[in-house]
């Protein structure tokens, strides 16, 4: 909320006495809502596709203090879609409708904005979001290239906005009892972490290039993307397969497991050393850009070791699970999921420790994650447990395993100079050219 907003509210919804309003006025407006903690946060919804679905009815079903007042998508039939999850029960009066989410920004009541639009849009929607005065809930990855991690960390501090990034496993009770137990010690010091995506996986054959559906300003859609003919496949839900919009499987199903490695390793910097490799291993003809199965190996400064695997055949998944992590300690390993699962194992006979227990087993944090957001918009938090600089190191790690894979294999990088060394063609892949007009704005 900005501070004049919240200002407002105050002065009209309240009948404090003159003294204390003086005291509040010299704190600022966001300190008015610490005393009133369910004050409704008032939210612009930017793409109305699959999760935030998920995201509509889990606010409309929980009777979240919030009040959706703008559905905005490049497809009016998505936004009429959407629209039917936002019960007269929940609020009023029903959201206003755009394809435009420019309108969303310069709307003066609206507090912040979830976007969930394909990933080459994250960047440029949220750095203009906050230059309006808006927090930004983005789903992961916070950026499509490298660089706009930077800018939205910078914009995050220029403007004193909230960032919360899509990583709901964050705040789930599972992650919470999980931490305390690798705080406490139990596996011992935490070497080496691996993250997986082991789910089955079909050939999608290319199809010919086709004309938009009328709903669809398909110029928007591609925005800052090349421009090319509609294909039903560079759309909806497939975009995922694209350079130009997505970031293949490591950035869809992949960031969500990449993220919590980051988490169980504890590292707080970039890696040092990337090694990367993948092809065709089944999905002949693929209409995607990317390949159909990657192992990538980041190394820190201090020697500790992230790994992530990719495989498309594995129903049986890893552990029993088609995402998750082992974090490897001196003492033991953890088994993790965002399943919402863990496991140990202690010492040499790899012994069974403690478990998630059935109290919280399943929780995959998304009521927690969206509640932390709203709480902070309210509070001016800008700690988020997914903030823009903990989403950042998570986000890095799809982007440079990417850029490994498209040029030499193995990379390392300077974290000082935010450069690759001896490989001009991977550093000009941490940003990219962006389509007139939908540059990405300066901060």
């Amino acid at each position: 909320m900005t501070r004049e907003t919240t200002r407002r509210r105050f002065l009209k919804d309240t009948t404090q006495t003159a003294a204390l309003t003086a005291a509040v006025s010299a704190l600022g407006g966001v300190h008015t809502l610490a005393a009133s903690a369910q004050e409704k946060v008032r939210l612009g919804i930017i793409g109305c596709g699959g999760i935030m679905t998920h995201h509509v009815k889990g606010l409309v079903g929980r009777n979240e203090a919030a009040e959706i007042t703008w559905l905005c998508d490049v497809d009016q039939a998505q936004i009429s879609r959407m629209s039917g999850f936002v019960s007269s029960s929940f609020q009023k009066s029903a959201p206003k409708r755009t394809q435009k989410f420019e309108e969303v920004l310069a709307d003066k009541n609206v507090d912040a904005v979830v976007i969930a639009t394909p990933h080459h849009w994250h960047a440029p929607i949220a750095l203009e979001a906050m230059a309006e005065g808006k927090d930004v809930y983005i789903e992961k990855p916070i950026s499509h290239v490298y660089n706009e991690g930077h800018a939205i960390i910078e914009a995050s501090k220029k403007y004193k906005r909230v960032v919360q990034q899509g990583s709901q496993m964050r705040n789930s009770a599972v992650t919470k009892k999980a931490e305390k137990l690798l705080k406490d010690g139990i596996i011992g010091e935490v070497k080496v972490a691996k993250a997986w995506t082991a789910e089955t996986r079909n050939v999608v054959k290319p199809v010919p290039d086709s004309v938009a559906p009328s709903t669809v300003n398909y110029d928007r859609w591609l925005g800052p993307a090349p421009k090319r003919p509609f294909n039903k496949h560079r759309f909806h839900s497939t975009w995922r397969m694209f350079t130009d919009y997505g970031n293949g499987e490591i950035g869809d199903d992949g960031i969500h497991d990449l993220d919590m490695a980051t988490w169980g390793l504890g590292v707080d910097s970039v890696p040092k050393e990337i090694t990367a490799r993948g092809g065709r291993m089944m999905l002949d003809g693929h209409a995607s850009d990317y390949p159909d199965n990657m192992v990538v190996s980041f190394e820190y400064e201090d020697g500790r070791l992230l790994v992530y695997e990719n495989y498309p055949f594995t129903a049986y998944g890893i552990h029993g699970f088609d995402n998750g992590n082992v974090f490897y300690g001196t003492d033991g390993y953890m088994i993790f999921s965002r399943r919402g699962a863990f496991s140990t194992f202690l010492g040499p006979k790899a012994k069974a420790g403690p478990t998630e227990g059935r109290d919280i087993r399943g929780q995959r944090g998304y009521e927690e994650h969206m509640a932390e957001f709203l709480n902070a918009v309210r509070n001016r938090d800008l700690k988020t447990k997914a903030r823009a600089e903990v989403a950042h190191r998570s986000c890095a790690l799809v982007h440079f395993g990417e850029i490994a894979f498209r040029t030499k294999g193995r990379l390392t990088f300077d974290a000082k100079t935010e450069q690759f060394f001896d490989c001009d063609e991977a550093n000009e892949l941490l940003t990219k050219k962006y389509r007139e007009p939908y540059v990405l704005p300066k901060v």
